[in-house]
């Protein structure tokens, strides 16, 4: 139910004639970041904080945007293996009706855990397919057969929630090598210019940020349904009604062993000026059927676009989990945008001063220091107690056990600073990480982990961010790699990771090297 690559090849009826060409680029930072100069130009107007983008020929960006897919080569002097490993598709149709390209996508890394005197593997084997028909078509899939060994703290987070993060269920059932699947797929229609539909298997990310408060692609990809409206230049709508699972929910579901539980999610986003931009975003979470098996069902009241629609329909034992929150950034520097969100989950009332919101600030450019390809990231994230979560877990703000927004989930303080710089084939990364937060004690629940019901277990009092078992999370992450193929940016990379996670009862520590090749386009999540 959850494979939708087959409904790809439908697609293939509907040719239209060829005009401006789609680029659909999925999300991964480390490749985003590099469109920063363009992007936060005060020269134009682009949305910026809904992503994936789908690019037109049109686009400010897509200048810059193709020049980072393309290498100089001849190849006329190049045999077929030269061109699929160094500048060009495994296989490529182009001509004025529809393209097609096809990547085979490796992920091979072996590596070294130095504490624990642990050897780690990653074997991925992927594809990635693209193509468009016409002008108004376009469709993307990509899918991973994977088998790993992780570091001890990323394989105790895979035994506790069952989950590789941000990917897929782990079908080892806590076994020293982890194997896992996934699949994205996704196909879109342009039927014009202001307006795109995309239906399939994939994430959505909200925000200018590295982490994002309101909606991220943390966790593993969910059917959806989107559809985008630019509403002239200056004003953009989205919503995306998403299927979603909770793997710990009360069972009965007979199409599988997860509940099941309807996404809505609306985001307006107005460009005030070419420097200065504000959103609204909204999110509803819904039960598909109680503990009993009752249904909900897809209520038709979240087909209506307006803003706080919460159900028409039966209410009990589960009311919708409805999340308000807002976007805002403004392009302070030529390349430089400082940006921040906010969201509330729950606001005081008399004889409740319990409100549960998070907020983000950050600034972000390219060329530091007139460097061109120098690119910077600084920002602050933070959540107070149990927000997102609910005390019918079925309706709290996760996918299959994962926060659908920081994967550190609620009850947190966090700062994060990345820098990179390109320079040729050249590709240099450096992230630190400080956060601190409060874990659960005793069996108490300090609201942390946003999938226990935030109605029981509580502490006596209910305190202020970090309350519980204070603890300090270090992390730095250092990557040097050499781009072999930039169309489905395949590389050698070598990696170095320290963490550390401290507490009064424990002191974890991890420190790591790796080396592979690489390639896709997506992100992978370890800083947590």
């Amino acid at each position: 139910m959850r494979r939708i690559f087959t409904t790809i090849l439908i697609i293939a009826l509907f040719a239209g004639a060829a005009r401006a060409q789609l680029m659909y680029q999925p999300y991964s930072y480390q490749f985003y970041q590099k469109l920063n100069s363009s992007v936060y130009s005060p020269s134009n107007n682009l949305h910026t904080a809904l992503k994936p983008y789908v690019i037109t020929d049109s686009s400010f960006i897509r200048p810059l945007y193709d020049s980072l897919l393309m290498l100089k080569v001849d190849n006329s002097k190049k045999s077929w293996l030269d061109h699929v490993l160094f500048s060009g598709h495994l296989a490529e149709v182009k001509n004025k009706d529809y393209t097609f390209s096809l990547d085979y996508l490796p992920d091979l890394l072996l590596g070294r855990e130095f504490e624990q005197s642990k050897t780690l593997e990653l074997n991925t084997r992927g594809y990635q397919l693209y193509g468009t028909i016409g002008s108004k078509f376009f469709f993307y899939s990509s899918g991973y057969e994977n088998q790993g060994k992780f570091a001890n703290y990323e394989t105790t987070y895979i035994n506790k929630v069952g989950m590789i993060p941000g990917e897929a269920f782990d079908k080892s059932y806590g076994g020293a090598t982890k194997d896992w699947e996934n699949v994205t797929a996704l196909i879109g229609y342009s039927p014009c210019k202001a307006v795109t539909f995309a239906l399939g298997e994939d994430k959505t990310f909200i925000g200018d940020g590295y982490r994002s408060v309101l909606l991220s692609d943390y966790a593993a990809p969910y059917p959806l349904f989107r559809l985008t409206v630019n509403l002239g230049k200056d004003v953009q709508y989205m919503a995306m009604w998403a299927y979603m699972e909770d793997q710990t929910a009360t069972q009965f579901n007979s199409f599988s062993n997860n509940r099941r539980k309807w996404g809505a999610f609306h985001y307006l986003d107005w460009n005030i000026t070419n420097r200065a931009s504000i959103g609204v975003f909204n999110a509803v979470i819904s039960e598909e059927a109680n503990d009993l098996g009752q249904s909900h069902g897809f209520d038709v009241n979240y087909i209506n676009p307006l803003f706080f629609a919460s159900s028409l329909g039966p209410s009990n034992p589960a009311p919708d989990h409805t999340l308000l929150g807002f976007n805002a950034k403004y392009k302070v520097l030529d390349k430089t945008a400082i940006y921040g969100q906010y969201l509330i989950d729950q606001v005081s009332t008399p004889g409740n001063n319990n409100s549960r919101n998070s907020w983000q600030l950050g600034f972000r450019g390219s060329d530091l220091f007139k460097i061109a390809g120098f690119n910077y990231l600084f920002e602050y994230n933070t959540s107070t107690p149990y927000t997102y979560s609910n005390q019918y877990p079925i309706v709290n703000y996760t996918e299959l056990n994962e926060p659908l927004a920081d994967p550190l989930g609620a009850n947190f303080k966090e700062l994060v600073g990345i820098l990179n710089y390109s320079i040729g084939k050249f590709d240099l990364q450096g992230q630190i990480n400080y956060a601190q937060y409060g874990v659960n004690t005793a069996g108490t629940n300090y609201g942390k982990d946003i999938m226990l019901p935030d109605n029981v277990n509580l502490p006596a009092t209910i305190g202020s961010t970090g309350q519980g078992l204070s603890t300090t999370l270090k992390y730095a992450e250092g990557t040097i790699s050499y781009l072999l193929n930039p169309k489905y940016n395949l590389r050698i990379e070598i990696g170095g990771l320290v963490r550390q996670e401290l507490n009064t009862q424990s002191d974890t520590k991890t420190a790591m090297i790796t080396f592979g090749l690489r390639s896709t386009f997506r992100n992978l999540y370890h800083d947590f």
